[in-house]
């Protein structure tokens, strides 16, 4: 065999050993940021049920309020007010997650519900009698509960969208983010007086 087709064969080699190096890195990158999405969406579901949960227990607890605390209505209109305007933010779906403006309007409404949750909660020290009825001690724990959860699917989301952000960002990764639209996802921010998991105590009052 001559040397020059020698040569052009080492050439042709060295040329498919770099494509298909190139190929490998490409789908590595682009397989590892659909996952890391993915999982950042899996974890996004948890926080919409977690926050389902709490909204779905709110009618249950002001009715056995209610029962009580006959003079608290406007405690009552401000948190169905605060809930209708969370409930809203469910129909936003997944879009959340590459809209920052939509992430911080969901965040909000949680958290205005979450105070307004509060707020019925501080009333009921007001009555100790509430405090025996059994509706309401199992509400206790289901709103713990929930609000537990809340608090650990929200860093769980953090966590997720954190690997999936500085994955993005790291180059050469990040020209094949910019190249197929794979968006940084906001966190979930502790922002002063809101956004807080409410205190959920129902023990005697001191």
């Amino acid at each position: 065999m001559k040397k020059s087709s020698i040569s052009k064969l080492v050439f042709v080699a060295i040329v498919v050993i770099v494509i298909l190096s190139v190929y490998g890195k490409f789908k590595s990158s682009y397989n590892g940021m659909v996952v890391l999405e993915e999982d950042v969406k899996v974890k996004w579901s948890q926080v919409e049920n977690v926050y389902q949960r709490r909204s779905d227990l709110i009618p249950n607890l002001v009715a056995t309020v209610k029962g009580y605390a006959t003079h608290e209505e406007d405690t009552f209109t401000k948190l169905a007010e605060a809930r209708s305007k969370a409930g809203g933010t469910f129909n936003i779906s997944e879009e959340v997650l590459n809209n920052p403006e939509l992430f911080q309007k969901f965040q909000e409404a949680q958290s205005s519900l979450g105070s307004a949750l509060q707020r019925l909660l501080m009333v009921t020290e007001n009555y100790p009698e509430l405090k025996a009825n059994e509706s309401f001690l199992s509400l206790q724990s289901q709103l713990e509960g929930t609000e537990n959860r809340i608090t650990v699917e929200r860093k769980r989301f953090n966590d997720s969208a954190n690997v999936y952000n500085v994955y993005i960002k790291t180059f050469p990764t990040n020209l094949m983010a910019n190249m197929f639209g794979f968006e940084q996802k906001p966190y979930f921010k502790a922002v002063e007086g809101a956004n807080v998991a409410p205190t959920v105590d129902f023990g005697e009052s001191k």
